[in-house]
């Protein structure tokens, strides 16, 4: 499978507008790690292989422990291994993937008000948007991880 064109060079106004809103995020409240961990789940679900390995080696970097990345898409079954904050980020990334089903639910986002409060729940919610923008690049263009 080889990638498709390189979305910065065919529309690099988008391309940066995007990039632009990816910067707010990484210097948003957000901790490092929760912002992988939205990163690593998004991409799971949307099968992106490109951003999961980028956001895999970016945890790692972090010293987050291998075997709680490789939880991660099991993490229902795994939640001896995620906090409480850690389980509603999972949550409310899974919901706002899945927004088609059934939105984000009274549930996870009254637990994320409760947990983090308004302004850090509108960036987890702005953090998941923005990497399923990205995954939806990297599938739509077949973008392959770098080795």
């Amino acid at each position: 499978m080889s990638t498709r064109l390189l979305i910065f060079k065919a529309f690099p106004d988008g391309f940066n507008a995007l990039n632009a809103m990816d910067k707010v995020i990484r210097e948003s409240g957000i901790d490092k790690w929760y912002q992988e961990l939205i990163k690593i789940r998004a991409s799971h679900i949307n099968g992106c292989a490109f951003c999961l390995d980028k956001h895999t080696k970016d945890a790692l970097a972090l010293d987050i422990n291998p075997r709680k990345i490789n939880l991660i898409p099991v993490w229902r079954e795994a939640t001896d291994h995620f906090s409480e904050e850690e389980q509603t980020i999972l949550k409310l990334t899974e919901e706002i993937t899945f927004i088609h089903d059934d939105g984000l639910s009274d549930e996870v986002y009254n637990d994320s008000i409760r947990l983090f409060g308004e302004v850090l729940t509108a960036e987890l919610v702005m953090a998941a948007t923005v990497i399923n923008a990205w995954n939806r690049i990297g599938v739509g263009l077949k973008m392959q991880p770098k080795f």
